[in-house]
């Protein structure tokens, strides 16, 4: 472990100054991730390691820099990633702490980068908004008011603002002047909290649309502030759009484009970009999850556009690469390539796409490293071993999905600590591994084996499985066997937030310009 490199907060600075590529990863799980962390640090756990690294950081001689803040997953990880073939690894000297002696900012919450740009954006532009109130009496006179919510359409069903419609944040301008149609209409955009309704809203106003827009302020963070009522479960939608609406939009779209400094290639630049040695290039599908299935350009990946620009580092976790986008409609990739590229990246839109070029049908699938060997049984198998004592189920999941439904008796673990969960959970004769599908559990069986000494086995198809084959489950949190850290509880997601959560995180959202200047390495300007 000790001959493994390190690098200084300043070769990070350095680096991030000049933009050279480099994926700085913070391998500890979602909520630590979330409590503290530099601006351009992706989050990438040691426990998902192997699911998520070779989709984020896709070229395996890219810098890659690994810290944790003093838990002794940073060595861990480092050597992992040697073993899965990454030439450049190094370690944060001093982890999270360095960082910060050094004078490093740290930043609270997840997707950071986004967030403290829509702010600056709103800032720089004085983003029109509306107060919870103001939209509410608007709703209340029956005004003549259209309100568009730029999340994805899962957050949408969860809550929503009366009469409501799911427009995810890249199809507004595609889809306004049929959900619109009069430009006397005043359009609301809304989110949870602030930072896709400020883009969404700025994204018809850099357009030209005619229509009055404003943001909801705060989102429905601020509705429910103000003591007003959302709605639930709602599944209002946009719907087709003409081609002349198709039409108007792409040209408006592109004019955004252009006035951004987005670039054009077609598929020969796309293909001589993607062979050139060191540099990294992301091939990004902006449509709906739903267009991509149904065909898509072989060797894209599915990211609708709204989310893309919500969650950048998430999906591109290589500060400095370049990022190619792709639509069948000159609108989604260009409107979402033209903040992207206003957020600091080289970016562009891949033009002269034919309906031939999207043959390739069905969902995207990560890559991922050669599979563990493992010895699998099937549900059946499983449910007869577990009349008797001896046998001890871990499953891998997300938490909230163990707490959800997993199989009686079963334990809830986390691979980052695993040593830790199999002390506190004592000696068993054997061990059946699964999680959704077993894929990650299937990762996870070599640890078990080298620190129980005991036999594990793989439950085929993993809880998924189980309970397709009408076998029992049940709920709660009896059998954790590590704290639940795997994800940040967003202040702004959820219907039962403290209000004193909700306040907390928009003074926070408030600060992040402030926190920016600081920090001096964004690179970010707003047209």
């Amino acid at each position: 472990m000790s001959q493994i490199a390190r690098r200084t907060f300043h070769d990070i600075r350095a680096a991030l100054l000049a933009r050279r590529e480099l994926a700085l990863l913070d391998v500890r799980e979602e909520d630590p991730f979330a409590q503290a962390h530099p601006l351009f640090a992706a989050n990438v756990p040691l426990s998902r390691l192997e699911l998520e690294v070779y989709a984020r950081v896709p070229r395996r001689d890219t810098p890659v820099t690994v810290y944790d803040d003093g838990e002794g997953l940073a060595e861990v990880a480092a050597q992992r990633l040697l073993d899965l073939g990454y030439s450049d690894v190094a370690l944060l000297d001093g982890g999270l702490a360095g960082w910060r002696d050094a004078g490093g900012e740290l930043f609270k919450d997840v997707n950071v980068p986004s967030k403290s740009f829509g702010e600056l954006v709103e800032a720089e532009r004085h983003t029109p908004s509306l107060a919870a109130e103001d939209v509410q009496a608007l709703l209340d006179a029956k005004a003549d008011v259209v309100v568009l919510d730029a999340r994805r359409f899962d957050e949408y069903q969860t809550m929503s603002i009366p009469t409501g419609i799911s427009v995810p944040g890249a199809e507004l301008v595609l889809r306004i002047a049929e959900l619109a149609p009069s430009p006397a209409t005043r359009v609301i955009v809304n989110c949870a909290g602030r930072t896709r309704s400020i883009i969404g809203t700025q994204s018809l106003v850099n357009a030209g649309i005619a229509n009055p827009v404003s943001a909801l302020r705060n989102g429905t963070i601020g509705w429910t502030l103000a003591g007003q009522r959302l709605e639930h479960g709602q599944a209002r939608r946009f719907g087709e759009v003409s081609s002349a609406t198709r039409a108007a939009a792409a040209q408006r779209a592109r004019a955004v484009a252009d006035r951004a400094g987005v670039a054009r290639t077609d598929l020969a630049g796309l293909r001589q970009w993607q062979a050139e040695a060191g540099r990294t290039t992301y091939l990004f599908d902006v449509r709906t999850p739903e267009e991509y299935e149904a065909g898509h350009l072989p060797g894209s990946r599915s990211t609708p556009g709204g989310q893309l620009v919500q969650e950048t580092d998430h999906v591109a976790s290589v500060r400095g690469a370049r990022l190619v986008l792709l639509d069948d409609d000159g609108v989604r990739a260009n409107m979402s390539a033209s903040w992207l590229a206003q957020m600091g990246w080289e970016v562009a839109v891949l033009d002269g796409l034919s309906a031939a070029d999207f043959g390739e049908k069905g969902a995207w699938a990560a890559p991922l490293p050669p599979k563990p060997q493992a010895e699998t049984i099937a549900p059946q198998t499983l449910a007869e071993w577990l009349r008797e004592p001896g046998t001890r189920v871990l499953d891998f999941t997300a938490s909230a999905n163990y707490v959800k439904r997993h199989i009686p008796g079963a334990a809830w673990a986390l691979r980052s600590q695993l040593k830790e969960a199999l002390a506190q959970l004592g000696a068993a004769e054997r061990y059946v591994l699964t999680c959704g599908s077993s894929l990650l559990a299937r990762f996870a069986v070599p640890q078990v084996q080298a620190l129980s000494g005991k036999p594990v086995f793989l439950l085929e198809g993993g809880t998924a499985a189980w309970v397709a084959a009408g076998l029992p489950t049940e709920e709660g949190e009896r059998l954790l066997a590590a704290p639940r850290i795997d994800r940040y509880r967003r202040p702004y997601e959820g219907t039962d937030n403290p209000r004193e959560a909700m306040q907390g995180y928009l003074d926070w959202e408030f600060g992040l310009v402030e926190q920016l200047g600081r920090d001096g390495t964004h690179g970010f300007f707003v047209i």
